[in-house]
């Protein structure tokens, strides 16, 4: 199977890099998609084709890889049942190489795999059969999503960690450390979270919010895993996590960070 491509109705400059990743500003974004369904990669190639993206599709791994490394994507639309490869692995490949958005396709069953590929870093998931406006839709979130994070002030990114109640959580080697100096695993999730919560100590912040803060998934399934998350968190960081004194929950309004919290650089 060949690359094919659905032209871009505009043309011109404007490029914002973010690390290997390019993210077009004021282009029309360029989307990858790659499944071995030729039906799927079809209706994906017409239909964003004409809402205004460019798309180019592939059947492997091997493809994705060949044209990421020399075209500007903007966001991977990625199968996760590709014959003969592991699609985890691929999305855990494809995250280490760039921060590109990653929206993975999946069956209706596969809610375990949904889980796991967005704790490994993926943005999105969409189950077929899909609807193309419900794509659309959530493609342009997406990217929405990324834009404004291009926009951000980049002094944010000389933040080295931060210390709550004698825990530190170290941004850049993402390592959360307790008061008795015993490193704590966390997951991608987790720490994405922990993070949110850490920019805005005592601020109640909603679902949404967190979910905005910390780039995790906006579909209902993954709503419900901010709770899953920080059930998790507590677990790790509470004394006892039936009675919380950190991460506290406001009925009806969101969860918030109760301590003091320091900065370091």
């Amino acid at each position: 199977m060949g690359v094919q491509y659905a032209p871009p109705r505009v043309s011109g400059d404007g490029l914002r890099y973010i690390g290997r990743h390019t993210m077009n500003t004021t282009t029309v974004p360029h989307i990858l998609v790659i499944d071995d369904d030729a039906d799927v990669r079809d209706l994906v190639v017409e239909y964003l084709g004409k809402n205004d993206m460019r798309v180019s599709a592939g059947c492997s791994g091997a493809e994705m890889f060949a044209l990421f490394d020399r075209e500007a994507i903007d966001l991977v639309l990625l199968d996760l049942k590709l014959p003969g490869e592991d699609g985890m692995h691929l999305a855990r490949a494809l995250r280490e190489r760039a921060t590109v958005p990653i929206v993975l396709l999946t069956g209706r069953s596969e809610e375990a795999d949904r889980v796991m590929g967005l704790e490994l870093g993926a943005d999105d998931y969409v189950t077929k059969p899909f609807s193309p406006r419900e794509l659309l839709a959530r493609v342009r979130a997406v990217l929405r999503r990324y834009q404004v994070q291009a926009t951000l002030p980049e002094r944010d990114n000389t933040r080295r960690a931060y210390r709550f109640s004698g825990w530190e959580l170290n941004l850049r080697t993402r390592r959360l450390v307790s008061p008795a100096g015993q490193s704590v695993e966390l997951s991608n999730g987790e720490f994405s979270l922990l993070n949110a919560l850490c920019r805005a100590p005592r601020r109640v912040l909603t679902r949404d919010q967190l979910l905005s803060m910390s780039r995790l998934h906006e579909a209902e399934v993954y709503d419900r895993t901010i709770d899953v998350q920080i059930r998790r968190l507590r677990l790790k960081i509470e004394p006892d996590s039936t009675k919380p004194r950190l991460i506290l929950t406001e009925r009806g309004a969101g969860y918030l960070l109760d301590s003091e919290v320091e900065t370091l650089f």
